[in-house]
C-alpha cells in the first residue's frame, strides 16, 4: 500500500524557505524530517526514498530550473498536503480572479506564481477560517504594501507564515511546558497566553521592522495562529462527526 504523509504548517514554511534559499536545507532534507517525524519506526534516509511521492513533492525536490515557480494547479496540490487543509482549485481561483486579487497580483515568474505569491495564498487558507475576505485585505495589507515589489513589506510573506507555524506546530506537536506546570487558569486561557508570549518572542527575528511597526506584526502573528486554532478545531469537529455517521450506519 502506497505510503502517504501530511505536511505540518511548519514543515511547509520550512520546504518553502529551503526553496528561496533562507536556509541551507534542501527541500529533500526538510521532507525527509517531515517523514521521519511521523514514522519513528523507519530507518533513517530509507522511507521517504521508497514512498511514491505527488508530483509536486517530486517537482520541488528535483528541480529543472534554480528559481522555482507554481502554477496555480501546482500550488492547490502543494496546499492539500498540509494538515487540517482544505484547498480546492475552483475556490483558488476564485480568490486570485476576485477575493484577493490585490494582494496576490498576477504570476511574476511568466505564468508561474513566485513562493511568496505561494505563500500569500496558505496565509489565505489559514484566515478565512474566521475571518471574512474584506476583514482578510484588511489585516494583510497592514503588513504588505506593492504586491510587485516585496522590498517594501513591513515582513515577507514567507517569513509571516514560518513564524506563526512555528507557533502552532509548539502547541499541537510537541509538550507545552506552560501547560503543564501553571496551576490556574483553564487550558484555553493558558493557550492564549502562550501564544502571545510566543508570538512575542518573534519579532527580533524580523530584521530590519520599525519600532512603530512591531506591534502591527504582532498582532497579525496572533490573529494568524488563532485562526490556524480555529481551522484545527473546525477539522477535528469534521472527523468526529464523521466517525459518529458511520457508526450510526454499522449499529
Amino acid at each position: 500500500m502506497m505510503k502517504t504523509f501530511k505536511l505540518t504548517r511548519k514543515n511547509m514554511a520550512d520546504l518553502l524557505l529551503s526553496l528561496n534559499g533562507t536556509t541551507n536545507r534542501t527541500p529533500l532534507m526538510v521532507l525527509q524530517d517531515a517523514w521521519n517525524t511521523i514514522h519513528t519506526n523507519e530507518k533513517p534516509g530509507e522511507a521517504i526514498i521508497t514512498t511514491d511521492m505527488p508530483p509536486i513533492l517530486q517537482k520541488i525536490i528535483n528541480p529543472t530550473k534554480r528559481e522555482i515557480g507554481f502554477s496555480l494547479k501546482e500550488i492547490v496540490s502543494l496546499g492539500n498536503q498540509i494538515e487540517f487543509t482544505n484547498f480546492p482549485q475552483s475556490t483558488v481561483q476564485n480568490w486570485v480572479k476576485r477575493d484577493v486579487k490585490e494582494l496576490i497580483g498576477s504570476p511574476q515568474l511568466g505564468k508561474k506564481y513566485t513562493i511568496e505569491q505561494a505563500a500569500m495564498l496558505f496565509i489565505v487558507e489559514d484566515l478565512k477560517a474566521t475571518l471574512d475576505f474584506e476583514s482578510i485585505r484588511k489585516i494583510l495589507t497592514l503588513v504588505f504594501n506593492n504586491i510587485e515589489d516585496r522590498t517594501d513589506d513591513i515582513v515577507n510573506p514567507t517569513d509571516l507564515y514560518a513564524a506563526y507555524s512555528s507557533v502552532f506546530d509548539k502547541i499541537h506537536h510537541h509538550t507545552l511546558p506552560t501547560m503543564k506546570s501553571s496551576a490556574t487558569g483553564s487550558v484555553n486561557e493558558l493557550i492564549d497566553q502562550f501564544i502571545k508570549e510566543e508570538c512575542k518572542g518573534l519579532l527580533p527575528s524580523f530584521e530590519g521592522v520599525k519600532e512603530e511597526n512591531l506591534n502591527i506584526v504582532l498582532n497579525v502573528l496572533i490573529v494568524s495562529v488563532l485562526t490556524v486554532q480555529s481551522a484545527f478545531y473546525q477539522a477535528s469537529t469534521k472527523k468526529y462527526v464523521k466517525a459518529a455517521l458511520i457508526l450510526k450506519k454499522i449499529n
